[in-house]
Protein backbone atom coordinates (compact mmCIF):
# COMPACT_ATOMS: atom_id res chain seq x y z
CA UNK A 1 0.00 0.00 0.00
CA UNK A 2 2.46 2.39 -1.24
CA UNK A 3 4.75 5.02 -3.62
CA UNK A 4 8.10 5.23 -2.51
CA UNK A 5 10.18 8.76 -1.43
CA UNK A 6 13.80 8.33 -0.07
CA UNK A 7 14.07 6.12 2.26
CA UNK A 8 16.00 8.37 4.76
CA UNK A 9 12.81 10.69 4.34
CA UNK A 10 10.60 8.19 5.75
CA UNK A 11 12.53 7.21 8.66
CA UNK A 12 13.68 10.26 9.85
CA UNK A 13 9.75 10.69 9.61
CA UNK A 14 8.76 8.03 11.97
CA UNK A 15 12.09 8.55 14.13
CA UNK A 16 10.40 12.09 14.40
CA UNK A 17 6.80 11.33 14.93
CA UNK A 18 8.49 8.20 17.96
CA UNK A 19 10.29 11.27 19.68
CA UNK A 20 7.74 13.26 19.92
CA UNK A 21 5.38 10.01 21.57
CA UNK A 22 8.08 9.50 23.76
CA UNK A 23 8.04 12.99 24.99
CA UNK A 24 4.28 13.10 25.70
CA UNK A 25 4.47 9.85 27.25
CA UNK A 26 7.02 11.04 29.66
CA UNK A 27 4.83 12.02 32.33
CA UNK A 28 1.62 10.98 31.17
CA UNK A 29 -0.56 8.14 29.21
CA UNK A 30 0.05 8.13 25.48
CA UNK A 31 -2.77 8.98 23.15
CA UNK A 32 -2.88 7.52 20.05
CA UNK A 33 -2.10 10.63 17.48
CA UNK A 34 -4.90 11.23 14.54
CA UNK A 35 -2.57 12.39 11.15
CA UNK A 36 -3.35 15.27 8.57
CA UNK A 37 -2.72 14.92 4.86
CA UNK A 38 1.86 15.14 5.88
CA UNK A 39 4.55 14.40 3.42
CA UNK A 40 5.86 10.85 5.12
CA UNK A 41 5.36 7.68 2.81
CA UNK A 42 3.92 5.03 4.27
CA UNK A 43 5.84 3.03 1.44
CA UNK A 44 9.22 2.90 3.28
CA UNK A 45 7.30 0.93 5.51
CA UNK A 46 8.21 -1.60 3.20
CA UNK A 47 12.03 -1.06 2.95
CA UNK A 48 14.34 -1.31 0.75
CA UNK A 49 17.67 -0.07 2.07
CA UNK A 50 21.07 -1.79 3.05
CA UNK A 51 19.91 -2.31 6.13
CA UNK A 52 17.07 -5.14 4.95
CA UNK A 53 19.32 -7.81 6.54
CA UNK A 54 19.36 -6.72 9.78
CA UNK A 55 15.80 -7.86 10.48
CA UNK A 56 14.41 -11.34 9.48
CA UNK A 57 14.11 -12.53 6.70
CA UNK A 58 11.61 -13.94 4.19
CA UNK A 59 12.31 -17.63 3.38
CA UNK A 60 10.57 -20.58 0.99
CA UNK A 61 11.45 -23.24 4.08
CA UNK A 62 9.29 -21.15 6.21
CA UNK A 63 6.00 -22.78 7.47
CA UNK A 64 3.17 -21.10 8.48
CA UNK A 65 1.28 -21.97 11.72
CA UNK A 66 -1.98 -21.06 13.21
CA UNK A 67 -2.90 -19.63 15.32
CA UNK A 68 0.87 -18.63 15.84
CA UNK A 69 1.11 -16.40 12.90
CA UNK A 70 -2.03 -14.22 13.72
CA UNK A 71 0.32 -12.44 15.94
CA UNK A 72 2.63 -9.28 14.94
CA UNK A 73 6.37 -10.95 13.89
CA UNK A 74 8.51 -8.25 15.45
CA UNK A 75 11.83 -8.97 13.77
CA UNK A 76 10.60 -8.21 9.90
CA UNK A 77 10.29 -4.34 9.35
CA UNK A 78 6.93 -4.25 7.76
CA UNK A 79 3.57 -6.20 8.75
CA UNK A 80 -0.42 -5.88 8.21
CA UNK A 81 -3.42 -7.11 8.78
CA UNK A 82 -6.23 -5.99 6.23
CA UNK A 83 -9.87 -6.36 6.02
CA UNK A 84 -12.58 -5.50 3.60
CA UNK A 85 -15.84 -5.78 2.47
CA UNK A 86 -18.34 -5.65 -0.02
CA UNK A 87 -22.19 -4.64 2.13
CA UNK A 88 -25.30 -3.74 1.36
CA UNK A 89 -28.15 -1.36 3.47
CA UNK A 90 -31.26 -2.71 3.81
CA UNK A 91 -32.20 0.02 1.42
CA UNK A 92 -30.35 -1.97 -0.98
CA UNK A 93 -27.56 0.64 -1.35
CA UNK A 94 -23.68 -0.85 -1.91
CA UNK A 95 -20.88 0.26 0.10
CA UNK A 96 -17.63 -1.18 1.48
CA UNK A 97 -15.34 -0.73 4.33
CA UNK A 98 -11.70 -1.09 4.94
CA UNK A 99 -9.54 -1.64 7.70
CA UNK A 100 -5.82 -1.89 8.12
CA UNK A 101 -3.21 -1.69 11.14
CA UNK A 102 0.40 -1.29 9.90
CA UNK A 103 3.01 -2.39 12.39
CA UNK A 104 6.61 -1.02 11.43
CA UNK A 105 9.97 -1.87 13.10
CA UNK A 106 11.98 0.85 13.60
CA UNK A 107 14.89 -0.79 14.66
CA UNK A 108 16.13 -4.53 13.73
CA UNK A 109 16.29 -6.81 16.03
CA UNK A 110 19.53 -6.94 17.69
CA UNK A 111 18.58 -3.24 18.76
CA UNK A 112 15.39 -3.57 20.51
CA UNK A 113 14.99 -2.87 23.61
CA UNK A 114 15.77 -4.74 26.43
CA UNK A 115 13.30 -7.27 27.81
CA UNK A 116 13.77 -7.02 31.54
CA UNK A 117 13.03 -3.14 31.09
CA UNK A 118 10.10 -2.35 33.26
CA UNK A 119 8.53 0.00 30.96
CA UNK A 120 5.43 -0.77 28.65
CA UNK A 121 6.80 1.82 26.58
CA UNK A 122 10.08 0.13 26.09
CA UNK A 123 9.62 -0.82 22.70
CA UNK A 124 10.49 -0.51 18.86
CA UNK A 125 7.31 -1.39 17.04
CA UNK A 126 4.68 1.35 15.72
CA UNK A 127 1.43 0.93 15.00
CA UNK A 128 -0.12 3.13 12.03
CA UNK A 129 -4.19 2.15 11.05
CA UNK A 130 -6.41 3.05 7.89
CA UNK A 131 -10.08 2.85 8.31
CA UNK A 132 -12.77 3.87 5.21
CA UNK A 133 -15.88 3.80 4.45
CA UNK A 134 -16.84 4.10 0.78
CA UNK A 135 -20.45 4.41 -1.35
CA UNK A 136 -21.37 5.72 -4.94
CA UNK A 137 -21.15 9.16 -3.74
CA UNK A 138 -19.34 9.31 -0.31
CA UNK A 139 -15.61 8.54 0.69
CA UNK A 140 -14.90 8.77 4.37
CA UNK A 141 -11.25 7.77 5.82
CA UNK A 142 -8.97 8.37 8.37
CA UNK A 143 -6.20 8.10 9.61
CA UNK A 144 -3.91 7.17 13.67
CA UNK A 145 -0.55 5.90 15.07
CA UNK A 146 0.26 4.99 18.09
CA UNK A 147 3.92 3.27 19.59
CA UNK A 148 3.11 -0.26 20.41
CA UNK A 149 1.75 -0.76 24.04
CA UNK A 150 -0.45 -2.77 26.15
CA UNK A 151 -3.34 -0.49 26.39
CA UNK A 152 -3.20 1.57 23.18
CA UNK A 153 -2.02 -0.40 20.37
CA UNK A 154 -0.63 -3.88 18.75
CA UNK A 155 -1.66 -7.37 18.66
CA UNK A 156 -2.86 -9.69 21.52
CA UNK A 157 -2.96 -13.76 21.03
CA UNK A 158 -6.04 -14.91 23.54
CA UNK A 159 -8.17 -13.38 22.76
CA UNK A 160 -7.35 -12.79 19.83
CA UNK A 161 -7.28 -9.02 19.42
CA UNK A 162 -6.00 -6.31 16.83
CA UNK A 163 -6.34 -2.62 18.09
CA UNK A 164 -5.11 0.73 18.06
CA UNK A 165 -7.47 3.05 20.21
CA UNK A 166 -11.17 2.49 19.32
CA UNK A 167 -10.41 0.96 15.98
CA UNK A 168 -10.32 -2.94 16.89
CA UNK A 169 -10.41 -5.77 15.85
CA UNK A 170 -11.58 -8.70 18.68
CA UNK A 171 -12.54 -11.82 19.35
CA UNK A 172 -13.23 -13.92 22.43
CA UNK A 173 -10.88 -16.69 21.66
CA UNK A 174 -7.07 -17.77 20.17
CA UNK A 175 -8.85 -18.26 16.98
CA UNK A 176 -9.30 -14.68 14.54
CA UNK A 177 -13.04 -15.88 14.09
CA UNK A 178 -16.31 -15.07 14.78
CA UNK A 179 -14.63 -11.83 15.43
CA UNK A 180 -15.81 -8.17 15.98
CA UNK A 181 -15.03 -5.48 14.25
CA UNK A 182 -15.39 -1.73 15.36
CA UNK A 183 -14.76 1.67 14.02
CA UNK A 184 -15.65 5.08 15.42
CA UNK A 185 -14.37 8.37 14.48
CA UNK A 186 -15.89 11.34 14.15
CA UNK A 187 -17.84 11.77 11.05
CA UNK A 188 -18.17 8.03 10.42
CA UNK A 189 -17.98 4.36 11.69
CA UNK A 190 -18.93 0.79 11.67
CA UNK A 191 -19.20 -2.43 14.22
CA UNK A 192 -19.87 -5.52 12.23
CA UNK A 193 -19.57 -9.44 13.24
CA UNK A 194 -17.41 -11.70 11.55
CA UNK A 195 -17.17 -15.26 10.86
CA UNK A 196 -15.43 -17.37 8.85
CA UNK A 197 -15.35 -21.74 8.83
CA UNK A 198 -13.28 -21.91 5.89
CA UNK A 199 -9.72 -22.50 5.72
CA UNK A 200 -7.20 -20.24 5.20
CA UNK A 201 -5.25 -19.59 2.04
CA UNK A 202 -1.87 -18.96 1.21
CA UNK A 203 -0.84 -17.40 -1.14
CA UNK A 204 2.40 -18.11 -3.61
CA UNK A 205 3.92 -21.44 -2.67
CA UNK A 206 2.62 -22.15 1.01
CA UNK A 207 2.53 -18.42 1.92
CA UNK A 208 5.77 -17.78 0.29
CA UNK A 209 4.73 -14.61 -2.00
CA UNK A 210 7.29 -13.53 -4.99
CA UNK A 211 7.31 -9.89 -5.64
CA UNK A 212 9.56 -9.39 -8.59
CA UNK A 213 10.89 -11.30 -11.52
CA UNK A 214 14.01 -12.56 -10.85
CA UNK A 215 12.47 -13.72 -7.30
CA UNK A 216 15.07 -12.13 -4.77
CA UNK A 217 12.24 -10.36 -2.74
CA UNK A 218 8.86 -11.54 -1.06
CA UNK A 219 6.54 -11.73 1.96
CA UNK A 220 4.76 -14.52 3.60
CA UNK A 221 1.05 -13.50 2.93
CA UNK A 222 -2.05 -15.40 3.72
CA UNK A 223 -5.60 -14.99 3.49
CA UNK A 224 -9.33 -15.53 4.27
CA UNK A 225 -11.55 -14.67 1.50
CA UNK A 226 -14.88 -16.25 2.58
CA UNK A 227 -15.87 -14.60 5.70
CA UNK A 228 -19.42 -13.43 6.50
CA UNK A 229 -20.79 -9.93 8.09
CA UNK A 230 -23.49 -8.72 9.35
CA UNK A 231 -23.43 -5.30 11.62
CA UNK A 232 -24.39 -1.64 11.32
CA UNK A 233 -22.16 1.24 9.56
CA UNK A 234 -22.91 5.20 10.92
CA UNK A 235 -22.18 7.93 8.41
CA UNK A 236 -22.26 11.58 10.25
CA UNK A 237 -25.22 10.32 12.81
CA UNK A 238 -27.48 7.81 11.07
CA UNK A 239 -26.97 4.04 11.64
CA UNK A 240 -28.20 1.35 8.92
CA UNK A 241 -27.80 -2.11 9.33
CA UNK A 242 -25.62 -4.35 6.69
CA UNK A 243 -25.15 -7.30 5.46
CA UNK A 244 -22.29 -8.45 3.13
CA UNK A 245 -18.77 -10.53 2.57
CA UNK A 246 -15.44 -9.37 3.84
CA UNK A 247 -11.54 -10.56 3.17
CA UNK A 248 -8.94 -10.61 5.12
CA UNK A 249 -5.35 -10.53 3.69
CA UNK A 250 -1.83 -10.96 6.17
CA UNK A 251 1.18 -9.94 5.03
CA UNK A 252 4.79 -9.52 6.42
CA UNK A 253 8.53 -8.97 5.06
CA UNK A 254 11.55 -6.75 5.38
CA UNK A 255 11.47 -5.88 1.78
CA UNK A 256 8.58 -6.22 -0.05
CA UNK A 257 9.57 -4.77 -3.39
CA UNK A 258 12.67 -3.57 -5.37
CA UNK A 259 14.24 -0.08 -5.83
CA UNK A 260 12.30 0.40 -9.28
CA UNK A 261 9.16 -1.05 -8.65
CA UNK A 262 6.89 2.10 -8.60
CA UNK A 263 3.74 0.69 -6.81
CA UNK A 264 1.41 -1.72 -6.77
CA UNK A 265 -2.37 -2.35 -8.35
CA UNK A 266 -3.93 -5.30 -6.51
CA UNK A 267 -7.71 -6.59 -6.58
CA UNK A 268 -9.82 -9.06 -4.67
CA UNK A 269 -12.41 -10.57 -6.70
CA UNK A 270 -15.45 -12.66 -5.67
CA UNK A 271 -16.68 -14.10 -8.87
CA UNK A 272 -19.42 -16.94 -7.32
CA UNK A 273 -20.03 -17.88 -4.24
CA UNK A 274 -17.46 -21.08 -3.73
CA UNK A 275 -14.70 -19.45 -6.25
CA UNK A 276 -12.07 -15.80 -5.44
CA UNK A 277 -9.20 -14.10 -7.49
CA UNK A 278 -6.30 -12.73 -5.71
CA UNK A 279 -4.61 -10.53 -8.57
CA UNK A 280 -1.92 -8.19 -8.53
CA UNK A 281 0.58 -6.01 -10.86
CA UNK A 282 3.88 -4.47 -9.59
CA UNK A 283 4.96 -1.90 -11.60
CA UNK A 284 8.40 -1.28 -12.79
CA UNK A 285 10.10 1.02 -14.77
CA UNK A 286 8.50 -0.71 -18.34
CA UNK A 287 6.09 -3.18 -19.19
CA UNK A 288 8.72 -5.82 -19.42
CA UNK A 289 10.15 -4.60 -15.92
CA UNK A 290 6.00 -5.32 -14.36
CA UNK A 291 5.49 -8.49 -11.90
CA UNK A 292 2.32 -9.91 -12.10
CA UNK A 293 0.97 -12.57 -9.72
CA UNK A 294 -2.48 -14.07 -9.35
CA UNK A 295 -4.16 -16.88 -6.95
CA UNK A 296 -7.87 -18.39 -8.41
CA UNK A 297 -9.05 -19.44 -4.45
CA UNK A 298 -11.98 -22.21 -3.98
CA UNK A 299 -13.45 -22.20 -0.52
CA UNK A 300 -12.51 -25.45 0.57
CA UNK A 301 -8.82 -24.04 1.07
CA UNK A 302 -7.18 -25.04 -2.67
CA UNK A 303 -6.34 -23.10 -5.46
CA UNK A 304 -4.38 -22.31 -8.66
CA UNK A 305 -1.62 -19.60 -8.94
CA UNK A 306 -0.06 -18.09 -11.79
CA UNK A 307 2.86 -15.42 -12.43
CA UNK A 308 3.92 -13.64 -15.00
CA UNK A 309 7.36 -16.21 -14.74
CA UNK A 310 5.81 -19.33 -14.78
CA UNK A 311 2.70 -18.19 -16.92
CA UNK A 312 3.77 -15.15 -18.91
CA UNK A 313 0.89 -15.40 -21.38
CA UNK A 314 -1.82 -16.66 -18.48
CA UNK A 315 -2.23 -13.00 -16.97
CA UNK A 316 -3.52 -9.93 -18.54
CA UNK A 317 -3.99 -6.47 -16.60
CA UNK A 318 -4.59 -3.46 -18.79
CA UNK A 319 -6.26 -0.06 -17.29
CA UNK A 320 -8.97 1.23 -19.43
CA UNK A 321 -9.95 4.47 -17.81
CA UNK A 322 -8.79 7.01 -15.99
CA UNK A 323 -10.09 9.21 -13.00
CA UNK A 324 -7.65 12.24 -12.26
CA UNK A 325 -8.05 13.55 -8.58
CA UNK A 326 -6.11 16.56 -8.04
CA UNK A 327 -2.44 15.75 -9.78
CA UNK A 328 -2.83 12.26 -9.96
CA UNK A 329 -4.46 10.09 -12.00
CA UNK A 330 -5.98 6.30 -11.38
CA UNK A 331 -6.35 4.12 -13.35
CA UNK A 332 -10.48 3.41 -11.97
CA UNK A 333 -11.70 0.67 -14.55
CA UNK A 334 -9.71 -2.15 -15.96
CA UNK A 335 -9.94 -5.48 -18.38
CA UNK A 336 -8.47 -8.67 -16.48
CA UNK A 337 -8.10 -11.55 -18.41
CA UNK A 338 -6.84 -15.15 -17.05
CA UNK A 339 -7.86 -17.60 -20.46
CA UNK A 340 -7.02 -21.00 -18.98
CA UNK A 341 -9.48 -19.89 -15.95
CA UNK A 342 -11.75 -18.47 -18.43
CA UNK A 343 -12.21 -15.70 -16.35
CA UNK A 344 -12.39 -12.57 -18.86
CA UNK A 345 -13.86 -9.45 -16.97
CA UNK A 346 -14.13 -5.55 -16.91
CA UNK A 347 -13.93 -3.91 -13.21
CA UNK A 348 -15.36 -0.37 -12.19
CA UNK A 349 -14.68 1.42 -9.24
CA UNK A 350 -17.84 2.21 -6.98
CA UNK A 351 -16.59 5.70 -6.37
CA UNK A 352 -13.46 6.64 -8.39
CA UNK A 353 -12.87 9.22 -6.09
CA UNK A 354 -12.10 6.80 -3.44
CA UNK A 355 -8.45 8.21 -2.92
CA UNK A 356 -7.15 7.40 0.78
CA UNK A 357 -4.82 11.12 1.09
CA UNK A 358 -3.46 10.35 4.40
CA UNK A 359 0.35 10.05 5.48
CA UNK A 360 0.53 8.21 1.98
CA UNK A 361 -1.84 9.23 -0.40
CA UNK A 362 -3.13 5.94 -2.62
CA UNK A 363 -6.26 4.89 -4.33
CA UNK A 364 -8.39 2.04 -2.16
CA UNK A 365 -12.02 1.25 -2.92
CA UNK A 366 -15.39 -0.89 -3.42
CA UNK A 367 -15.15 -2.07 -7.61
CA UNK A 368 -17.59 -4.12 -9.51
CA UNK A 369 -17.06 -6.14 -12.34
CA UNK A 370 -19.05 -7.69 -15.38
CA UNK A 371 -17.97 -10.00 -18.68
CA UNK A 372 -17.82 -13.99 -17.83
CA UNK A 373 -18.20 -13.40 -14.50
CA UNK A 374 -20.64 -10.78 -12.18
CA UNK A 375 -19.88 -9.23 -8.78
CA UNK A 376 -18.01 -7.33 -6.31
CA UNK A 377 -14.64 -6.97 -4.82
CA UNK A 378 -12.13 -4.10 -3.92
CA UNK A 379 -9.08 -2.23 -5.59
CA UNK A 380 -5.96 -0.77 -4.66
CA UNK A 381 -3.51 1.51 -6.45
CA UNK A 382 0.03 2.86 -5.32
CA UNK A 383 2.34 4.93 -6.71
CA UNK A 384 0.41 6.85 -9.00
Amino acid sequence: MTYFIKQRVFHCSLLLLLTSLVMACDNAKQQPQTSSNSSVSMGKLLGSDDNNQLYHQVLPTTVLTFPDDHQAHNGFRIEWWYITANLTTDAGEQVGIQWTQFRSALSAPDNQPSSTSDSKWATNQLYMAHVALTSKNKHYKAEKFARAHPEFAGVSANPFAVYLDNWQWQTSQASPFPATLTVTDALFGYQLSLDSQHPWQLQGEQGFSIKSRDGQVASHYYSQPYIDVNGTITREGKTENVTGKAWLDREWSSQLLTKSQQGWDWFSIRLDTNTTLMIFRLRGQTETDNFYSARVMLSDGTGRNFTSGSHPNEISMKPVSWHKIKDKSYPVSWQIDIPSEQIHITTDALNPNSEMPLSTPYWEGPIDFKGSHEGMGYMELTGY
